[in-house]
């Protein structure tokens, strides 16, 4: 599937794998041109200013992947693509969680994430996920500890050094449920954004923050 042409923002692993997987047709922010269709967002938010400015000028859609930057306060006038993850199969998950996730509460529960142990940004998705289950953030197992990773969550030792896993555990005693997500490498996310990317450009969005859970709820994805 082609890549319409888009910037990415940001220096992280998640930026520089995108740079590659969605290669050719991808160029770093600092590269800049008005032939652009779409900017994706996976930076610490210090450029949001100045790339929505970018956006708004040109009437482009901003895809933003990285969490705790405020976007919504910011977005105005530019359609922007508020994605709490960018691989499409947790997605569908997440929303799957968003509605059924309110007949659980009052259950004795349990949210575990595990990610590299690099990783110091917050992790959106667990904090999503938290709160389909009436969860607060603090309450969630934050896991960085290769040995406990390998160990206790039976993490595969070649992928320590890039993954993002999610244990949900509800109930005690004699009945219990347990729902676990394991993504590894850098593959799902570029072809995730390549989907997205794909979606903003083919449906006209108005200029305010969309979470791409609806683009799930409308089959665009």
């Amino acid at each position: 599937m082609n890549t319409p042409p888009l910037l990415i923002a940001g220096s992280g692993k998640l930026a520089r794998e995108l740079l590659a997987g969605l290669a050719p047709d991808a160029r770093p922010w600092r590269d800049r041109t008005d032939a652009v269709r779409a900017v994706v967002h996976a930076g610490s938010g210090r450029e949001l200013p100045e790339i929505l400015r970018f956006c708004r000028e040109r009437a482009l859609p901003l895809i933003e992947l990285s969490t705790g930057t405020g976007i919504a306060d910011l977005a105005d006038g530019v359609p922007v693509v508020v994605c709490a993850n960018a691989n499409l199969l947790m997605l569908k998950f997440m929303a799957m969680l968003a509605r059924c996730g309110p007949w659980f509460r009052g259950e004795p529960m349990r949210l575990t994430e595990s990610h590299q142990a690099g990783k110091t940004s917050v992790p959106g998705t667990a904090v999503a996920l938290a709160a389909s289950l009436g969860l607060s953030p603090e309450a969630i197992v934050s896991v960085r500890d290769p040995a406990q990773q390998a160990g206790g969550l039976g993490i595969p030792a070649a992928d320590l050094g890039r993954h993002a896993f999610h244990r949900i555990e509800i109930g005690e005693g004699d009945c219990r449920l347990r729902l676990e997500t394991l993504v590894t490498g850098g593959a799902p996310y570029a072809e995730g954004v390549r989907r997205i990317v794909g979606a903003a450009l083919a449906h006209p969005l108005e200029p305010r923050c969309h979470d791409v859970v609806e683009f799930i709820d409308k089959g665009w994805l």
